[in-house]
């Protein structure tokens, strides 16, 4: 297998397992995070603390796990960086907006990087599992040269073509059905609590005949038990994709009614102090609704 050197940027609950899973493949990582602890985590695994973003840049192949366009913009968009980068490709393996990825894109290749779109599904204890799956768009030549690096982070890498944008687009539509499915859990335990009936005897029904799975098997007992510490995924990060799974269809003139309900529910969560926990704390504004304790 080809060994590359890889400069990472974004170590967090994601990031942290995704990076460690490279340096285990026997890949030459070069991390680089805001905080500094993530950083000296990782280099205790094997890793190298990269001393600034030029560094990270001057590896083969950069992998970023930043989590919102402002970060990207602000980090990874400076034209003074990608003028000095010396890396091959850029793999963007965050969940952004189709338009930032057609900006990066256009960006990186008018200073002779490659760019693709290689963003995950999967929660942290998946990444540090190497498990993830990924869904993959750009030059196929650029992601044949990644390959290695998606077979060392996932279980299986699905391809979206050609566009860096569709692999976004994808998962923008992805992230969509689960906000969804948590909100139909949510309400449906919170009818069933209304009237007596457990709601982990509902779950465990619905788990066993209707909807096995990892969705509903992993977020159904989250909501069955009002569970949303340690925060797998936090809810202004569910936030942030149910507003580009609206943005992403007002540009298509595609309509969303549930995405303008989940909105507003991520709203009230977040306005009642739950940003830190997970985004499955959407059930107790099921729960607020109905008078039932939270």
């Amino acid at each position: 297998m080809t060994r590359m050197t890889v400069g990472f940027v974004g170590l967090g609950a994601m990031g942290q397992g995704m990076a460690a899973s490279l340096v285990r493949a026997g890949h030459r990582v070069r991390v680089w995070n805001r905080s500094p602890q993530p950083v000296a985590a990782l280099a205790e695994q094997g890793a190298e603390a990269a001393d600034g973003l030029p560094e990270v840049f001057a590896a083969d192949v950069v992998v970023s796990m930043l989590a919102s366009d402002d970060i990207v913009d602000q980090l990874l968009l400076d034209p003074a960086l990608l003028a000095g980068a010396t890396a091959s490709v850029h793999m963007n393996m965050a969940t952004v907006s189709p338009e930032l990825t057609d900006r990066a894109e256009d960006l990186h290749r008018e200073h002779g990087i490659g760019y693709v779109a290689t963003p995950v599904i999967g929660r942290p204890p998946v990444a540090a599992a190497g498990e993830l799956n990924i869904l993959a768009a750009g030059d196929p030549a650029l992601l044949e040269r990644v390959e290695p690096l998606l077979a060392a982070m996932g279980r299986h890498t699905w391809n979206f073509g050609e566009r860096p944008r569709a692999a976004l687009i994808a998962k923008i539509s992805v992230n969509f059905l689960l906000a969804c499915a948590i909100e139909a859990t949510a309400e449906a335990c919170t009818l069933a609590d209304a009237n007596g009936v457990r709601p982990a005897d509902l779950v465990e029904l619905l788990t066993g005949t209707l909807f096995p799975g990892p969705v509903y098997g992993g977020y159904g007992p989250m909501v069955a038990e009002r569970r949303y510490e340690p925060a797998g995924f936090r809810l202004p990060l569910g936030l942030k994709d149910v507003t580009l799974a609206l943005s992403t269809g007002a540009a298509a003139n595609v309509a969303l009614p549930f995405g303008s309900v989940l909105r507003d529910t991520f709203l009230d969560a977040l306005a009642h102090g739950d940003a830190d926990k997970d985004w499955a704390v959407i059930t107790d504004v099921s729960r607020r609704r109905a008078g039932l304790p939270t």
